[in-house]
C-alpha cells in the first residue's frame, strides 16, 4: 500500500526531505513525528525543531471537503501499518519507539481519535509504554487524556490516565506564568520574570490542580482571571515509570512561534518530553558458544528475539569471567539478508553506543567480528546497530513518505554469538 501511494503522486509533488534527514545515533530513527492527520491542523512546520536542531517527519491530511480514501489509507499506513511496515512507523519491529517524540496538533480531538480507530489508539499507547514520549497541543492535549470533567471519551487515547477541563474559551490571547518549581526552568529563564504574554488559545483545556493524578507536574499556568482556568495548569506532564515515555499536554498554542518566549515555551516542552524517554532495554545475556538468532517478526510477539529496525540499537550483555584472555563477538547474516549494513559495538561502561564504545566494528555489510583482548571482568555490554535506512521524501499533500530500502522497516534478521 505504501509503495502504491508513492507511485500515485507525480514526481513533481515529491521533494527530497533534505532538511528533515538528520539522523540520530542513540537508537532512534528520528527525533519527532508530527501528527497532522485527519481532523487535525496539517502543519507543514514546527519551528522549535529548527531552533533545537532536531529532525522532523510529518503526517498531513487534506481538509474535510477535499479528503478522499487516500487520506484514510495514508494515516492507517503511517500509524497502524501496512505490508512494508506491519506495526506502523512509530514503532520498530520489536515494539521499541522509532521516534523520540510523537507530537499531535490542534483540531478536533474526538474526531481524530475516531479516525485513528482502536488499532491506531492502541499503537500510540504501545509507543508510550515502550518509552516514546508524547506532546499534544489543544486537541492533542485532550486526546492524551481519558476525557473531561463532563464526559469520558473512549475515542481518546488515555496515555495521561486522568481527565482535563475544557476552558470554554475560543480565539483569545491569554497570559501564562511559570511556577517556581517548573521543569521548564531547567532550559530557559524566560527573561527572569516567569511570565509569557499573548499566547493564543482556541478551545483548549487545562488541568485543575485539584484533579491532578499522582506524579503529574505543572510546567506552565494560565494567567487569565476572567475564567476558571486562571491559576491552573496550562501545560502539565506525567511519566508512569522509568521504562515509559513522558506525556505532556498543552492547552494553548505556542507551537507556531519562531522567536521569543513562546518559542522557548514550546522548546522547553519538547526538551522535557525527550528527556523523559524510557531507558535503553537489555534484550538478554549472551551465553558462551550459544548462537542467539534474532529472526522473529513483529507478529511473533517475541521482542527479545525480533529483527532490528533502521537506525536502531539492540542491546545485550555478557558475563566476563576473571582472567579472560580474548573475547570474540560474531555477527552473521541470515541467508538472503546479506546486503544490509549492521555495526557491532561493545563497552564495559554501560549500554554500547557508537559514541561511548571502546570496541567497535563499523565496516559495511552484515557479517563481522569484534575481538576484545583481555576484557575487564564483569559485565560487558554488546550492541548491534542497523545503519541501513529508508529515504524520506516530503509530499505537500501527505507529508513524509518513504522510498528506497522499504524492506528494512519490517526488520533485518541476524545471528549473534560470543566466545571466550
Amino acid at each position: 500500500m505504501k509503495r502504491a501511494f508513492l507511485f500515485l503522486l507525480a514526481a513533481s509533488l515529491l521533494i527530497p526531505a533534505a532538511s528533515l534527514s538528520a539522523q540520530n545515533d542513540d537508537g532512534y530513527y528520528k527525533d519527532i513525528y508530527m501528527d497532522g492527520g485527519m481532523e487535525l491542523s496539517s502543519r507543514k512546520d514546527l519551528p522549535a525543531t529548527r531552533s533545537l536542531g532536531l529532525s522532523l517527519e510529518i503526517l498531513r491530511s487534506a481538509k474535510d471537503k477535499e479528503r478522499t480514501l487516500a487520506d484514510t489509507l495514508q494515516q492507517w499506513n503511517a500509524l497502524i501499518g501496512d505490508v512494508y511496515d506491519t506495526n506502523g512507523l512509530l514503532l520498530y519491529p520489536d515494539g521499541a519507539p522509532r521516534f523520540k517524540l510523537f507530537y499531535v496538533n490542534g483540531g478536533s480531538a474526538g474526531h481524530h481519535g475516531r479516525t485513528l480507530t482502536e488499532a491506531g489508539r492502541a499503537r500510540i499507547r504501545e509507543y508510550v509504554k515502550a518509552g516514546g514520549s508524547y506532546l499534544g497541543s489543544c486537541a492533542g492535549a485532550y486526546l492524551a487524556t481519558t476525557g473531561t470533567t463532563t464526559k469520558l471519551h473512549p475515542e481518546y487515547i488515555g496515555v495521561y490516565p486522568g481527565i482535563c477541563t475544557n476552558a470554554k474559551l475560543a480565539d483569545t490571547y491569554v497570559g501564562v506564568t511559570i511556577p517556581e518549581n517548573s521543569p521548564a526552568l531547567k532550559y530557559f529563564d524566560f527573561d527572569g520574570d516567569r511570565f509569557i504574554d499573548s499566547v493564543y488559545h482556541n478551545g483548549g483545556c487545562y488541568m485543575d490542580y485539584n484533579q491532578m493524578i499522582p506524579g503529574c507536574e505543572a510546567l506552565f499556568d494560565y494567567n487569565y482571571p476572567p475564567k476558571s482556568m486562571h491559576g491552573n495548569a496550562a501545560v502539565w506532564a506525567w511519566k508512569e515509570n522509568e521504562a515509559t515515555g513522558r506525556v505532556i499536554c498543552c492547552g494553548p498554542h505556542p507551537e507556531g512561534k519562531v522567536t521569543g518566549k513562546q518559542l522557548e515555551m514550546f522548546s522547553a516542552m519538547v526538551l522535557y518530553a525527550i528527556e523523559g524517554n524510557g531507558q535503553p532495554r537489555i534484550k538478554g545475556e549472551l551465553a558462551q558458544g550459544e548462537a542467539r538468532e534474532m529472526t522473529c517478526r513483529t507478529e511473533d510477539n517475541n521482542p527479545d528475539y525480533t529483527r532490528i529496525g533502521d537506525r536502531q540499537y539492540h542491546h545485550f550483555m555478557v558475563r566476563v569471567p576473571e582472567g579472560t584472555d580474548t573475547l570474540r563477538i560474531s555477527l552473521k547474516p541470515v541467508k538472503g539478508n546479506e546486503d544490509f549494513n549492521l555495526h557491532l559495538f561493545a563497552s564495559s561502561e554501560g549500554p554500547a553506543f557508537r559514541r561511548t564504545s571502546k570496541y567497535k566494528n563499523v565496516m559495511n555489510g552484515t557479517e563481522k567480528t569484534l575481538t576484545v583482548i583481555r576484557p575487564k571482568a564483569g559485565t560487558l555490554y554488546v550492541s548491534v546497530f542497523c545503519e541501513t535506512t529508508v529515504e524520506p521524501v516530503l509530499s505537500p499533500v501527505y507529508g513524509t513518505r518513504y522510498n528506497g530500502r522499504l524492506d528494512v522497516l519490517n526488520g533485518v534478521p541476524y545471528v549473534l554469538e560470543v566466545n571466550y
